[in-house]
């Protein structure tokens, strides 16, 4: 009976009361944050003093000439572009929809189970992999060629995973009491989910969606397979057509051409980054107006 007074004197004596140990508790989580934000945040700072000089209106509007050495970079933002839309036309709905399905309808059973194990599965399958099924599936045996179509399936197939995973967890985590009082008041299952429950789980599902595309929009394995161009000095005219891509340029300029410029290929990483992180301030924007009219 007296152990645990003996222990809590002990401690006391020592200096490591609770409250210390909580303030030492987060002092540590504090410098674990730094050690893992502070190289992220030197590398962006990188990127940017090296490639800022580079950018003008020129190399964000312009087409490459001179074999990529001089010119601009406008063919491969709206190729990246085009593909992240067209990624997010297949994988979007489809996979809100599943998530639906799997969180609202389906039966708690080994067979549900199975499907949730296999999604986290193919969240975890390496990029080439799915550039090479989608070459197999799309560019040969459907005859969609090296097209933006071929491009942005094989990433919306990529994508559906983590898609499906988020919107599933977000419904869940709306609580039940929601669906309980909508039913209630006479409204059917469908309409509790689509008036109710997904409203509620919406900056959680647009989680899911911006850390699909934004995956999507820096790959470079699918579309190298699959939609990818090496040199293209006109933009796409139809969903049929290659198309170049801020990822596989980065790559074919950093490793393939001999004499390019270094402001140039940190230019480009630069650009992609700020397409990337501009996808992300939008969904940011968007996820805090939706939670500022949560109800929970």
């Amino acid at each position: 009976m007296n152990e645990r007074p003996m222990m809590l004197s002990s401690v006391n004596r020592q200096g490591l009361t609770p409250r210390r140990v909580q303030q030492l508790g987060y002092g540590l989580l504090r410098l674990i944050s730094l050690i893992t934000v502070l190289p992220i945040f030197l590398v962006v700072v990188y990127i940017v003093v090296r490639g800022v000089p580079s950018i003008d209106w020129e190399f964000l509007t312009a087409m490459p000439r001179e074999g990529m050495r001089a010119g601009g970079i406008l063919p491969a933002i709206i190729g990246t572009v085009y593909l992240t839309l067209g990624t997010a036309v297949f994988a979007v709905p489809l996979g809100v929809a599943a998530g639906v399905y799997i969180a609202e309808y389906a039966a708690d059973n080994a067979w549900t189970r199975l499907i949730r194990i296999a999604i986290i599965n193919l969240a975890g399958i390496p990029s080439v992999v799915y550039g090479l099924f989608g070459f197999g599936l799309f560019v040969i045996f459907l005859g969609f060629g090296t097209s933006i179509l071929a491009a942005s399936l094989t990433l919306a197939i990529m994508t559906l995973p983590v898609i499906i995973s988020t919107t599933e967890e977000a419904l869940r985590s709306v609580p039940q009491s929601f669906r309980v009082v909508s039913i209630s008041l006479g409204a059917t299952r469908w309409q509790t989910i689509w008036r109710v429950v997904l409203p509620q789980a919406l900056p959680g599902i647009l989680t899911g969606v911006i850390l699909g595309l934004e995956r999507a929009a820096g790959e470079t394995a699918p579309i190298l397979f699959t939609g990818a161009a090496f040199f293209l000095p006109r933009l796409p005219q139809s969903p049929l057509d290659a198309t170049m891509a801020l990822p596989y340029h980065i790559f074919v300029i950093s490793t393939q051409v001999p004499g390019m410029p270094v402001q140039i290929q940190f230019g480009t990483v630069l650009v992609l980054l700020v397409f990337v992180l501009g996808m992300n301030l939008v969904a940011t924007l968007i996820r805090s107006r939706a939670r500022a009219r949560r109800e929970w």
